[in-house]
């Protein structure tokens, strides 16, 4: 048995944090003013400590996540520090209480925490451990407000900063306030822009039918979960309509709900979710599905663990950039022509500033 064989999980520390972002995140579903996440440390048995974060979107799960990380880990301590073998044993053990909401998140964290202590010991940075190299990947910039003249000024800071593609919120009232805000934030940065539009969900399927049928003249470059994302063959009457691509993804909750909107044709674009796929392990068996199938495959949240894994797989189109643990970095990720610039240290570029996660455990 090799040394690296013989590394196992010591222990997993799990910190729930509520963050304040400078900009509310407007969306059809209500305004988030606060980033919840849990920060994830996993230490192995010879001093590595690998990290990531989750988001539980909502402060009322943040406490219940970071302490289900915490008691999830303690089944993976003494296992072999290998993503795989975690994954397994920790899925097995969970079987009877399944392995989705938010016991999916942990596992994840679990992983993706796994497969950063991994390439950290092998003094890689994560995409060259997965048989890539990190690469500057196209970003588009992720608004945050739906008021028409908010966005405009937002997509237009947004261009200053790089960007050639914006994305915008919309659905939170009827279609003459979806074109509103699509047509300033138009104005504002000209037709070389790529523009996409993102109903989270808030449609019916006729609503969405209508409302598709109109903005299919619009230019946009995909419109985004038009409808509930748990269906797919309501999804696929949208895609069937629309001249527009329909983009799905970031509520797959593993390869297999993403299997059944492919099989049914929901979908022209693919979004990637580390955190519901199932962590690093996951977003592989989701892009090699994605290869298969043609379609292009694009990241939701997580961009410094994104940025790394788009750049090994094989239909990657664009990371979506909405920066949300960046204030806790000792390195956030950068951005720099309108491409996000993937961290060439060891690992997935996670490195926290201990001073800043202090102040925000200690500011609210």
């Amino acid at each position: 048995m090799s040394p690296a064989e013989r590394v196992t999980v010591r222990r997993v520390v799990a910190r729930g944090l509520l963050l304040e972002p400078d900009r509310p995140t407007e969306t059809a579903a209500g305004v988030m003013t606060t980033t919840p996440v849990v920060l994830v440390d996993l230490e192995t048995s010879d001093g590595v400590v690998g990290r990531c974060y989750l988001r539980s979107y909502t402060p009322a799960a943040l406490a219940a996540l970071a302490r289900l990380v915490a008691d999830v880990g303690e089944l993976a301590e003494g296992l072999p520090a290998a993503p795989g073998v975690v994954e397994t044993s920790l899925r097995a053990r969970l079987r009877l209480l399944g392995t989705s909401g938010l016991v999916g998140m942990a596992l994840a964290g679990i992983d993706m925490a796994l497969w950063d202590a991994l390439a950290r010991r092998l003094g890689v940075p994560l995409a060259t451990l997965l048989g890539g190299e990190p690469r500057p990947v196209p970003a588009y910039a992720s608004l945050r407000t739906m008021e028409p003249a908010a966005a405009a000024a937002e997509a237009e800071e947004a261009l200053r900063a790089g960007f050639t593609a914006v994305k915008l919120k919309v659905g939170r009232a009827g279609l003459d306030a979806d074109l509103a805000a699509i047509r300033a934030v138009r104005r504002a940065v000209g037709d070389s822009t790529r523009i996409m539009v993102d109903y989270n969900q808030s449609l019916s399927v006729p609503e969405a039918l209508d409302r598709i049928r109109v903005l299919d003249g619009e230019g946009l470059y995909w419109i985004e979960e038009p409808t509930r994302a748990d269906d797919p063959g309501g999804n696929a009457r949208i895609a069937a309509a629309a001249r527009t691509a329909i983009q799905l993804g970031e509520n797959w909750s593993g390869t297999r709900d993403m299997a059944a909107s492919l099989s049914a044709n929901a979908s022209d674009h693919a979004t990637l979710d580390v955190m519901r796929l199932g962590g690093v392990s996951g977003w592989m068996r989701a892009a090699a599905l994605a290869e298969a199938a043609a379609i292009p495959a694009s990241s939701h949240a997580f961009i410094e663990l994104s940025a790394q894994l788009l750049a090994v797989t094989p239909t990657g189109l664009w990371l979506e950039y909405l920066d949300h643990a960046g204030p806790l970095l000792l390195e956030p990720l950068r951005i720099r022509d309108g491409h996000a610039q993937p961290s060439r240290a060891p690992g997935a570029g996670l490195d926290w500033d201990e001073a800043r996660v202090r102040h925000a455990q200690t500011s609210r």
